[in-house]
């Protein structure tokens, strides 16, 4: 069975992302909340001359970051294991920060945000992917219903903390950022080539594995049930298994100082 990873349920997202960083030669790049490098690495072929720091909260991505950067032959990158609101970036060191939606689980956004905004240059630009509202997301909405039977009431923290525009803009004008402005992107999420790989592969997220301890043997049976007709429902011949989903990508620059 094809195994799919977080960079392969996010292949047009990350595409989207790719085609709005702009990295020249030279630049200095901070990738928060970097994963496995993938954003990294791409950010790295284009800053010749340049380096990049990936930061992230997880030893084994981060492991597996090292790893595939080195099989790629970039000197270039190093990997930092912290939390991007706390870190000691050095002051004003970063031409262009990144984020494909690694920047949502901060404990104290402004913080967090003030604290990047304090690692770049003058006018340096912050080129981010974020959720939009969890109910403007299919993969979220309608896992959570097959898992409960019903739809939930929409949360606005978590994965969906920079949701809504209006908060998001101001929280970043309080951190130091002007010229903020948002894109509305709509791709879609992959999570297989047919239902049995989509279905191992979302038994793995976290809320779902947690969702299933939850459960009586006849409640996750009745979940599973539903959770793999769900995915049976978003089959697409000659694509796979996918959901729509909402998110905004979201550029600003660091006002002066």
């Amino acid at each position: 069975m094809t195994q799919i990873d977080y960079d392969a349920e996010l292949r047009a997202h990350n595409a989207r992302l790719r085609a709005e960083v702009h990295v020249r030669p030279g630049d200095h790049v901070l990738d928060i909340g970097c994963g496995t490098g993938q954003s990294t690495r791409e950010a790295a072929r284009l800053a010749s001359g340049g380096r990049v720091l990936g930061i992230d909260v997880s030893p084994a991505m981060l492991e597996q970051a090292r790893a595939l950067t080195a099989a790629a032959g970039l000197d270039n990158v190093t990997y930092q294991l912290d939390d991007a609101q706390l870190h000691p970036f050095v002051p004003a060191s970063y031409d262009l920060v990144i984020s494909r939606f690694g920047t949502m689980f901060f404990t104290d956004a402004v913080a967090a945000f003030t604290n990047i905004a304090n690692a770049m240059r003058p006018d340096a630009r912050l080129v981010m992917l974020v959720w939009q509202s969890r109910d403007r997301n299919e993969w979220a909405t309608a896992l959570d219903s097959a898992m409960l039977g019903r739809v939930s009431a929409s949360s606005p923290g978590g994965a969906f903390s920079l949701g809504d525009r209006p908060s998001t803009e101001t929280m970043l004008s309080h951190a130091g950022f002007h010229r903020i402005d948002f894109t509305d992107v709509r791709e879609p999420m992959f999570f297989g080539p047919d239902t049995a790989t989509a279905l191992e592969h979302v038994r793995a997220f976290k809320t779902i594995s947690d969702a299933f301890e939850g459960l009586s043997p006849t409640e996750a049976a009745s979940a599973l049930e539903r959770l793999n007709g769900t995915l049976v429902s978003r089959h697409k011949d000659d694509v796979g298994v996918v959901f729509d989903s909402r998110a905004w990508l979201v550029t600003a620059r660091r006002a002066a100082r």
